[in-house]
C-alpha cells in the first residue's frame, strides 16, 4: 500500500495509506499487519488498530508509538513508498448506541478515534495521557458532532488532573454502554466499576501478535471461557469475560 501522508509526532507517528479494499471492510476495532519491507524480511508484522478509515478517498489511517526497530522503520518511511498490509483483521466493536462513554489511555485512541467517528449519536470521550504534549500529539482531529471531550493529564498541564480512572464513576450512570482501550491496569479498574454500576462495557486489548490469524496462538489471553486469541476472537471482548489478574 503506498503512503500518501506521514504525520511525525513527538514519540509517534501517524501514517495514511491508499487502501481502498481495506477501507471499504474496516469496521472500528479492527487491525492489520503491516509487514517490514524486505531488506527486513527475517522481522515479524506488527498489528496496528485501524485509526480512521475514509471510504470516500480509499484511505486508511494508522497511529503508532515510536518504541522498537519495527515502528522506527515505519515511522522512517518516505511519503510515496509502498508497504504490504494484511486486513482488516479481528472483531470489532458493536454499534454505538446514544449516549456511549469511550474511555482512551494514551495510545489507547487509536481504535477509539474511529468508533468515534462512526455515528453523530450524542457520545462522551474520556481521553486521558501523561502530559499536554501527548495528548496534543494523540488527539489529532477529534472535533466530531455531538462528541464531547473530557481531557485528563497525570500532570494537570491540560484538562483535569489525574487518571481517567479518577473521573468514570461521575461518568457512568449516564453512560448507556462503555468502550474502552488502553493499558491493562486502567481497563481493571474500568472493570470493577462497570459491574457496579451495571455498565455493559467492550474493550480492545492490546497483545504481541505474530501472525495476526489465530495460527500462532502468541496472543492469547484468559478469559471466562477460558484462553482466547486477541487477534482472531477478538481484539474487542466483553469486560466481564477477560481475566485480567489471572494473564501472564
Amino acid at each position: 500500500m503506498l503512503i500518501e501522508k506521514k504525520v511525525p509526532l513527538t514519540g509517534y507517528c501517524r501514517l495514511t495509506f491508499r487502501a481502498p479494499r481495506i477501507a471499504e471492510m474496516a469496521e472500528p476495532g479492527q487491525f492489520v499487519m503491516v509487514y517490514m519491507p524486505p531488506e527486513h524480511k527475517y522481522m515479524l508484522p506488527r498489528p496496528f488498530s485501524v485509526h480512521l478509515a475514509d471510504r470516500n478517498n480509499g484511505t486508511v489511517t494508522l497511529l503508532f508509538e515510536v518504541k522498537g526497530t519495527g515502528t522506527g522503520l515505519m515511522a522512517e518511511a518516505l511519503e510515496g513508498s509502498t508497504w504490504k498490509i494484511a486486513g482488516p483483521l479481528g472483531r470489532g466493536f458493536m454499534a454505538l448506541p446514544p449516549n456511549a462513554l469511550l474511555v482512551a489511555g494514551g495510545i489507547g485512541i487509536a481504535p477509539l478515534a474511529f468508533l468515534a467517528a462512526s455515528t453523530e449519536l450524542p457520545r462522551t470521550l474520556l481521553f486521558g495521557g501523561r502530559t499536554a504534549e501527548q495528548l496534543a500529539c494523540l488527539a489529532g482531529d477529534l472535533a466530531l458532532p455531538n462528541l464531547s471531550i473530557v481531557e485528563v493529564t497525570e500532570d494537570g498541564s491540560r484538562g483535569q488532573k489525574g487518571l481517567v480512572t479518577n473521573y468514570l464513576p461521575d461518568l457512568l450512570p449516564s453512560a448507556k454502554a462503555l468502550f474502552a482501550c488502553g493499558p491493562s491496569s486502567m481497563l481493571t479498574i474500568i472493570k470493577e466499576l462497570c459491574l457496579q454500576e451495571k455498565v455493559q462495557a467492550w474493550f480492545s486489548l492490546e497483545e504481541r501478535m505474530a501472525c495476526g490469524i489465530g495460527a500462532c496462538v502468541g496472543c492469547a489471553v484468559q478469559t471466562s471461557e477460558g484462553y482466547k486469541r486477541v487477534c482472531f476472537d477478538g481484539p474487542v471482548f466483553a469486560a466481564e469475560e477477560v481475566l485480567f489478574n489471572e494473564q501472564g
